[in-house]
């Protein structure tokens, strides 16, 4: 025998919408630490030129110690100087953008005041 389908009365919807009115004001909204869209496409970009020099680098030190046919070790170090100076560099950006949204947060913090402790 097949269960029966549950059905929704119009009091059950309606207790689980949500009006206008019950949505939280945004200085009632949890605190964010996450970066603005700027910093996130700085530290993109910051990568992404990162990953260029190192591989310029990395090609240049084998071009300049190689000689003949230096193709596959030149690609080889451009690759492998690209991925390491990327990975620095996107290791740093995380660091620098989770203490920006930290900083942010302490001075909401403190801009609320001593006995405000908000939401939660």
């Amino acid at each position: 025998m097949l269960a029966s389908p549950v059905s929704l009365t119009s009091s059950s919807v309606r207790s689980t919408q949500r009006t206008i009115d019950e949505v939280e004001a945004p200085e009632q909204r949890p605190l964010s630490a996450l970066p603005s869209a700027r910093a996130r496409a700085l530290a993109f970009a910051a990568i992404l030129v990162a990953g260029v020099c190192g591989g310029l680098i990395g090609a240049s030190l084998v071009n300049i110690q190689c000689e003949g046919d230096c193709a596959a070790p030149s690609g080889i170090a451009a690759v492998f100087g690209a991925l390491v100076c990327a990975a620095g560099v996107a290791i740093v950006s995380v660091l620098v953008l989770r203490a920006m949204g930290e900083w942010r947060t302490i001075k909401q913090e403190q801009l609320q005041g001593p006995g405000d402790e908000g939401p939660g």
